[in-house]
């Protein structure tokens, strides 16, 4: 672990203070400002958890947050940005390890248990979390995988459940390959539906193998102009007009709106202009449209959970890295198209040479 404190704005941690590696920044801007850096180790409040991280998954979110992008949500959300950098130094949300440390009052969970869920500055080697919001790490699951379920596939699930389709209805999912696509994709066909996946060519075969049962290559075709129609219509890009989209929905059916938004476009109102526009059009004649809040649950992470055990949902992992390069997994993930989930694993600095995919233990 490096001595050198993090020095944040005018705050700075003496090197004699305990402390973990995380990954930090000090400023909005590009992967650059990424830095991994010690700081202070959390320690646990009642209620809460201490979790020795062994693996985190990263998300658009990262990109948003790192970036202050929109600007607009500098205004709008100041729980989360800051004028000119993020509230939460640390980056992250997801993640997947071991209990290290309980507060006062907690019951649910004693060291050694091996658990997973969402929290603010997840990419560390130690992380702070209700002991509500956090479940049991699927059996036959690693850390890696379990790392990449939380805000992902309880988006999924969210957005599914908010289309409201019946058992065989005709689902559209633009984004397919994507963290949320790929567990989209399965839970719909846990839930009988009939999918159609939007994807590139090079991730048709992914989205099959998945289950989707037919595939749209949107290179070649533009989904939006073709005459079929579907009871619901999940969008996780935000590349098309909602007046688009929602031609594509059966009368009474549901388009779903959630994320989107490229890097580089879209500086100062990104996605939020969709969304807007998305509210206004609700109140007009046509299909209904919905924009789910996936909020962190232990409830549907154990649900999740009991899915991925059951191998009615398996995590598909597109690239891994280490704490060291955590960096560049938000690069990657922002500037490559990555699809499915990225990982990076966080091995034990008190352990030179520990595998940096660790398995739970059940």
């Amino acid at each position: 672990m490096s001595t050198t404190p993090y020095v944040s704005g005018t705050t700075r941690w003496g090197a004699a203070e305990a402390t973990m590696r995380a990954l930090v920044q000090d400023a909005y801007g590009s992967p650059d400002v990424l830095e991994v850096a010690a700081v202070p180790t959390p320690t646990p409040g009642p209620g809460q958890v201490r979790v020795r991280v062994a693996a985190a998954s990263v998300n658009a979110r990262d990109w948003h947050i790192m970036r202050g992008e929109p600007r607009l949500a500098r205004l709008l959300d100041r729980t989360v940005f800051g004028r000119t950098a993020p509230r939460v130094a640390i980056r992250g949300t997801d993640f997947a390890g071991t209990v290290d440390a309980v507060g006062a009052g907690v019951t649910r969970w004693r060291p050694g248990d091996p658990v997973f869920g969402e929290a603010d500055a997840a990419l560390a080697e130690y992380v702070v979390v209700s002991q509500d919001l956090v479940a049991r790490v699927p059996a036959g699951a690693s850390f890696p995988q379990a790392a990449a379920l939380p805000l992902a596939a309880n988006t999924a699930l969210m957005c599914l459940r908010a289309g409201d389709p019946a058992p065989g209805a005709r689902l559209l999912i633009n984004g397919a390959s994507g963290g949320v696509g790929t567990f989209a994709v399965q839970l719909a066909k846990t839930m009988g539906l009939h999918v159609t996946a939007v994807c590139s060519a090079r991730n048709a075969e992914l989205a099959r193998s998945l289950g989707a049962d037919s595939v749209i290559d949107y290179g070649v075709e533009d989904f939006c102009a073709a005459p079929d129609r579907y009871d619901v219509v999940l969008d996780l890009v935000g590349n098309r007009s909602v007046r688009a989209l929602r031609r594509l929905v059966h009368p009474g059916g549901t388009l779903v709106l959630s994320g989107g938004g490229v890097s580089g476009e879209g500086r100062y109102i990104g996605p939020l202009g969709l969304l807007v526009r998305a509210q206004l059009s609700a109140r007009l004649p046509g299909a209904r449209i919905v924009i789910p809040q996936a909020l962190p649950s232990a409830e549907r992470l154990e649900e999740l959970a009991s899915l991925v055990a059951a191998g009615s949902v398996t995590p598909v992992i597109d690239r891994d890295f280490d704490l060291d390069h955590g960096a560049d997994a938000i690069r990657y993930l922002e500037t490559e198209h990555a699809r499915a989930k990225v990982v990076v694993t966080v091995p034990r600095a008190d352990r030179p040479g520990a595998p940096a995919t660790p398995q739970p233990t059940t």
